[in-house]
Parts: C-alpha cells; structure tokens; sequence
C-alpha cells in the first residue's frame, strides 16, 4: 500500500505492518488503521517513533516504548479489556505510550494512564486506560536529569 503522509512524503506499507486498533486512538475513535515509523539504526536506543494513521494522513502521533523513560512500567490491565486483541504472551505483546512535546521541551512527557497495547502476530492493538496510579504526563526528561 502506497501512502502520502504529511511528515513523511509518500511511502510504501507493508500488509504486515499495518496495525489495526480495535476503538482508535482515545480522541480518535474513527482511525483505527496505524504503522509505526521510525529511524531503523535507532530503533534498539528506544527513540521516538511515529504512530502514522493510514486513515487520515495528515495525523502522526510521536510514541515510544515506556520503559524507555520508567524501566519499572508494569501497568494493571483490566484482563477483559484485552479480550479483543487476541492471545496474548509476553513474547508477542508491544507496548507503546503516547508523547506530549510542548514548546518547552524539559515538560516533555509520556502518557502512562493509556497505553497502547498491540499483539504482535495478529498487529491488532487497543489503548486502554488502565486502574492504578499511572500519570497521564509522566515527564521524560527526570528532574535529577536522567532520561
């Protein structure tokens, strides 16, 4: 599938790496078709990636994986929540959080209230918001400095 995005010109998208989120991203319940962009060589470093929505071009949502900024991130999720996206194994779940950068980038932060969670052999995902204390704006860049 070709495709003509605002941010990234026209490319080509596999089948396979299209991911289909069950309810859209919250905000944007009628999107429900995505691919994750990224820079191949800094992919292991855990860099932002992009949440590029083949239903509406125009829109990328910058993302990342959480336990980049919080290595600790467990979230408790609601196991009926997770029903739809299929057999679930450590071995094949992929989590990624939104990313809110503002104009003042030491408030620069992630969304660890609802995550994405995507099933890796059937790329169909759901953002969930999840029980428990998890910020909405988890900063990424820690007041003592660490990121």
């Amino acid at each position: 599938m070709r495709v003509k995005t605002r941010l990234f010109g026209e490319i080509e998208i596999a089948d396979d790496k299209i991911i289909s989120l069950v309810h859209g991203l919250i905000g944007f319940p009628d999107m429900k078709r995505y691919t994750l962009i990224f820079d191949e060589e800094k992919k292991a470093r855990g860099n932002i990636m992009w949440l590029q929505s083949l239903d509406e071009t125009d829109f990328a949502m910058p993302v990342m994986m959480p336990q980049v900024v919080k290595p600790d991130y467990a979230p408790e999720i609601n196991e009926g929540s997770l029903e739809p996206l299929g057999n679930l194994q450590p071995d094949n779940t992929y989590i990624l959080v939104t990313v809110r950068v503002p104009k003042n980038l030491d408030e620069a932060s992630v969304n660890l209230k609802a995550p994405i969670i995507i099933n890796t052999d059937n790329n169909i995902g759901d953002q969930i918001i999840i029980e428990g204390n998890e910020p909405v704006r988890y900063l990424i860049k820690r007041k003592d400095g660490e990121v």
